[in-house]
Formats: C-alpha cells, sequence, structure tokens
C-alpha cells in the first residue's frame, strides 16, 4: 500500500465510517472491510478495528465472520460489539445488561499506551445492551463507569492484552461526545500501530474526480439539486470532474421547502456559476396528491423518494437527457441509517435510498461523490472546492424536506406498554421535582445501532437546563419505552393531550413553514445560527386540554456528522420570544423545546 492503513471492520453498526473518518483526520489511510472478507484482504494493514452492530449479540448469530484476524500479528482495537467479540475470543464473558445511552464517566485503571496523556476520568459515550463481565488469561481491566446514579460500577469497560496488543472499548471513541475519543484512537493508530501520517483531502479529491470520470467515462450526469450543503458540493465536485456541459443540474420544488427556499436556491447557484444547465420545476401538486392520506413515517419517506425519481425521470424525458445518469448529494449517514449494509439496522428510509434508487445502483445509473463522507468532511471538501462560506454552512435540511417535520396520525391514541413505564416515570419525576407525562404518540429514535419507534416524554415546570438534561439522561437509562424528552414551553403543563387524525396538506405545511421561519430569525437575531448547527421545527397533531390542533417543537442541536447530537440551550429571551410567536399562530396548541441526545432520539423526528 503506498500509505500505512488501518482496517475497519464493518459490523454495520451506525458508525463504522465514523472509525474510518476519525483515523483519516490523523492522516491515516483507513478503509472498510467487510466481516466475511478473505484473510488474505486484511493483509498489509497496519491494524484493525472492530465496529459496533445492530443484529449481531453475544448470544446468537455473531460466529460467521473471518475470524483468523485475531492470528494476524497486528494490534486489534474494538468497539462495542467488537470489544465484546475480543473479551469472548480470549475467554472472557458477555451477558445481557448494563445497558447505557449516552454520556458516562470513564475511570482508568491502570496504564496503557492507548490511555497514555489522558486524565483518570474521561467523559464516554455509551450505547449498548450487554457488557464484558469477565476477561480471560492475559487481558486486564483497564476501564470502568458507574451505572446511572445507583454508584454500581460497570466493570470491563475497556480491556487490554499488552502482550498480544489487543484492546477494546465498550464506549464509542469515535464519536464527538466521547471528549477525548480522537486522542483514543490517535494512540492506537499512530502509537500503537506505528502508523506515518501521510494521507489529506487533497489526496482525497484527487483520488475521487477520477473515480467519477471512470464511472462516468463519455456519458454526462443529471444531479438533483437541492441547494443544501450536500448536493452543492456533489455539483462543484462533479463539474469539476466532468466539465460543465456534461453536468445538468434539476431542482425541484416538492411543495415541501421551507419558506421563500426553492427562490433562495436557485439564485445562490447563479450566483456560484451552476446555471449553465440549471432546471427548475414546481413539483408541489405532485408530491402532495401522492402523499394524500400516508400517515406512517417510512411509508412517507418512500412516497417522497419514489416521487423525485417520476419527477427525475419525467423531466429528463422531456428535456432529450434520459439516457444520462442520476447524480445525488448522498452522504454515509443516509446510507447507514437505511440499513444499507448487510448488519445494519434500517433506523429511517432516507428519499436518496428508497428501492427505486437501488436498483438503479445495482444497474450503475447512480452517481454519489460523497457517499463515505459525513456532514463536516462534506464542508471540508466544500472549502477545498471554493465554494462560498455561506452556502457551506446553511443548517443541514432533509432531503425529503418539511415531509419528515409534519407528523401525521389516524388519531388513534398509542398508550401501548403506558402501563409499564408510567410508575417508572413518576419516580423520576419525583426524584427531580419536575412534573413528567408519557405522551401518546410515537417518534423514530435509534438504541445500540437499532431503530426504535417510541413515545417521548413531556417535561415540565422551570427547573435549570442542567437540571432537565440531567433528568432527561437519568429517563433514558431507567426506562424502557421511550427516547425523547420534551420540555413545555407553553404556560402551564397540560392536563390532557389527544393526538388528532391529520395527513399531509399545504394549509399545515404552510403553517409549520411559518412557525420554522419563526425559529430561524430568532436564532439568527439572537447570534446563534451560527453555533448551533441544526433546528429543526416539529408540528404534531395534538390537541392540548381541548384546543389547538397542532403542538410545535423546536429539536436545536450540536452535532459535527448528525451521527450523535446534543441538545443545545436557547437563551430565555429566545424563549419567550417564540412562545410569543409560535403560539399566536393559528391552530397551535402548544410549543416544547426537544433535550433529547442521539441516541435514544434521532435527530429529525420521523
Amino acid at each position: 500500500m503506498p500509505h500505512d492503513a488501518i482496517a475497519v471492520v464493518d459490523f454495520g453498526g451506525q458508525y463504522a465510517h465514523l472509525i474510518a473518518t476519525k483515523v483519516r483526520r490523523l492522516r491515516v489511510l483507513a478503509e472498510i472491510r467487510q466481516p466475511e472478507d478473505d484473510i488474505a484482504r486484511f493483509r498489509g494493514y497496519k491494524g484493525i478495528i472492530l465496529s459496533g452492530s445492530p443484529s449481531l449479540s453475544a448470544f446468537g448469530e455473531d460466529s460467521q465472520y473471518t475470524k483468523a484476524i485475531y492470528d494476524l500479528d497486528v494490534p486489534i482495537l474494538g468497539f462495542c460489539f467488537g470489544h465484546q467479540e475480543i473479551a469472548k475470543h480470549y475467554g472472557g464473558t458477555v451477558t445481557h445488561g448494563g445497558r447505557e445511552w449516552g454520556p458516562a464517566d470513564l475511570q482508568i485503571v491502570g496504564d496503557s499506551p492507548i490511555f497514555r496523556g489522558l486524565s483518570s476520568t474521561e467523559r464516554v459515550f455509551m450505547s449498548h445492551f450487554d457488557s464484558v463481565t469477565s476477561v480471560g488469561p492475559g487481558f486486564e481491566e483497564i476501564g470502568r463507569t458507574v451505572l446511572g446514579d445507583t454508584g454500581t460500577p460497570h466493570r470491563y469497560a475497556a480491556i487490554a492484552s499488552e502482550s498480544l496488543r489487543r484492546y477494546g472499548f465498550q464506549f464509542h471513541p469515535e464519536v464527538d461526545d466521547t471528549v477525548h475519543g480522537g486522542e483514543m484512537i490517535g494512540n492506537f493508530v499512530l502509537g500503537i500501530c506505528g502508523c506515518r501520517p501521510s494521507w489529506t483531502m487533497e489526496r482525497y479529491v484527487e483520488e475521487r474526480v477520477e473515480q467519477v470520470r471512470q464511472q462516468v467515462g463519455d456519458q454526462s450526469v443529471f444531479l438533483l439539486a437541492s441547494g443544501g450543503v450536500d448536493s452543492t458540493v456533489a455539483a462543484r465536485l462533479l463539474g469539476l470532474a466532468l466539465g460543465p456541459e456534461r453536468l445538468h443540474l434539476l431542482h425541484v420544488d416538492n411543495g415541501l421547502m421551507r419558506k421563500d427556499e426553492s427562490r433562495d436556491v436557485l439564485e445562490a447557484f447563479r450566483q456560484f456559476g451552476l446555471d449553465r444547465n440549471l432546471h427548475f420545476v414546481d413539483a408541489s401538486d405532485a408530491f402532495l396528491t401522492a402523499l394524500a392520506g400516508a400517515v406512517e413515517p417510512e411509508q412517507k419517506r418512500r412516497i417522497i423518494g419514489n416521487t423525485f425519481i417520476e419527477v427525475f425521470e419525467r423531466e429528463a424525458r422531456s428535456r432529450g437527457i434520459a439516457q444520462h445518469l442520476l447524480g445525488q448529494g448522498t452522504i454515509y449517514p443516509d446510507t447507514i441509517e437505511t440499513g444499507g449494509t448487510k448488519r445494519a439496522d434500517t433506523i429511517k428510509t432516507h428519499h436518496n435510498r428508497v428501492p427505486i434508487i437501488e436498483d438503479m445502483i445495482a444497474q450503475g445509473r447512480v452517481v454519489e461523490p460523497l457517499a463515505d463522507l459525513y456532514k463536516v468532511e462534506v464542508r471540508e471538501l466544500g472549502e477545498k472546492l471554493g465554494i462560498p462560506h455561506d452556502l457551506i454552512w446553511r443548517h443541514p435540511f432533509p432531503g425529503p424536506g418539511l415531509g419528515v417535520r409534519l407528523l401525521c396520525s389516524t388519531g388513534v391514541e398509542d398508550r401501548a406498554g403506558f402501563d409499564a413505564f408510567e410508575p417508572a416515570i413518576a419516580d423520576v419525576s419525583a426524584q427531580y421535582g419536575v412534573p413528567a407525562m408519557a405522551l401518546p404518540i410515537k417518534s423514530v429514535g435509534v438504541k445500540a445501532d437499532l431503530r426504535s419507534y417510541e413515545h417521548p416524554v413531556l417535561l415540565g415546570g422551570s427547573a435549570s437546563w442542567e437540571r432537565l438534561v440531567e433528568m432527561a439522561g437519568h429517563l433514558f437509562k431507567s426506562v424502557s419505552g421511550i427516547n425523547r424528552a420534551i420540555w413545555n414551553l407553553g404556560p402551564t403543563m397540560p392536563a390532557r393531550v389527544r393526538p388528532l387524525a391529520a395527513t399531509v396538506t399545504r394549509e399545515r405545511l404552510d403553517l409549520l413553514r411559518e412557525a420554522d421561519h419563526l425559529v430561524m430569525e430568532g436564532l439568527r437575531r439572537h447570534g446563534l445560527y451560527a453555533s448551533i448547527w441544526q433546528c429543526p421545527t416539529v408540528l404534531v397533531p395534538i390537541e392540548v386540554d381541548g384546543a389547538g390542533r397542532e403542538f410545535v417543537i423546536v429539536r436545536p442541536i450540536h452535532s459535527e456528522r448528525a451521527m450523535t447530537a446534543t441538545p443545545a440551550f436557547l437563551p430565555p429571551a429566545l424563549c419567550d420570544e417564540l412562545r410569543t410567536e409560535i403560539l399566536a399562530l393559528p391552530g397551535v396548541s402548544g410549543l416544547a423545546l426537544d433535550i433529547t441526545t442521539k441516541p435514544p432520539g434521532t435527530i429529525e423526528w420521523e
């Protein structure tokens, strides 16, 4: 290999490519390998990292992978499931229990080079059901956490055999929420494995341009250009690889855009010089007709994705470019959350990963130059390509647009499991002195790399931000069946909430557009737009105490790669302004702030 390299074994966890990204940021080449790859494909690497997994378990179908990797004379490091596999292979045990979600304090014991330069206690990020409970000969415990507020130690959260150069972390050092996770990975890659740093983004651009040219050959590309960060960077990269004459851009107004979004997008492309073959179509009627009556989140996502392709093919035929390849600004979270690798669970189907797209990919008709990058890498790439700062640092906006922020309902209360978890919620509520109630609706979440579809809990009162976030974390760790916590910004805590029958309509979308506009303007007015990574505004068809029809939820978060997120604090003055402005909108029944980490809640509600 021209570079020292690390193999990342992708067991289907949500963070496999993020591990590779973190290694590449150390200027070391990382390549994704599948668990069943022949052992010959692992030779030549300086080290191996085993990812987490949603579908494999210490108690099930975990045996079918190339375990000959353990016989290689190279260091191996495992995260979460990978950690458990290393422990088992060398004589340790793994059991159900000790589940942890979100932040935890790792107490480092012993003196391992993998923790060189770190403090005795480190903040790490957990997301697991199973736990290592003993280790085999030659291994020792080098880190432990404490389970919740119980004071009970969670043993073997980090293990090592220095003689074998085998290491395991129950936590995820690759996510940004593990404060010094980058240093831990660096200690392994640069120190223990001895890799030389020679990998750069400039080299990535050169190789990606060459790959696009090889894939496209003498054909042309028709790119669906939403105007977001991903499609804009994809357009610039494709233009660099193919030239503007072989790149057509199609911007579709699907009726699910933000206020004045299409107008602003078209103007931005013109200013940047990407308008030579820029096409626009207002297809809002087609999308709203297709979505009529749809309620279930996955159904809506598939309808939106399928309609995009129908519009694309119709426009391609009408413009005489039907034989062009389809270009998309797909990034890695779109793929992994849709279950895009063999073992990955489907968290939510992205519009660019519906079955029609998958069929086109299999036929070689889709070009996705960003498909193995995260948002932060896409932005870094965009800066290298000279795209203006304002375009690169826009808040991410999902391809399905407001379609995944406009929740729909049959109007039937979903109280499944309430009898089991309401007493537990009441106990936590009493402990913190904060009113709390589970809502009879559900939203999408992710737990231990698996999709969850569970209830949110509404918190009330005037507790401090820190106490509310702490309480939310306690709820997630101790109560099954919930995956979100939202803080009531209305004047009083509701006594009764009731879901109402609602589907996708232009009237509801216009209300959501206005609420979203008020939130975005408020962030800019208070100088917060740049510091908050994303802030979805969500509309939920809920009646509160017999009044109103739409409950508005604001979800400001901090993130870098969308694979994890933490709730962002909004100052009281801004909350007061939003309370006044949004509760005055017609039909609005209430307002709340989403204070959920990812996991267990996804960034979007659907």
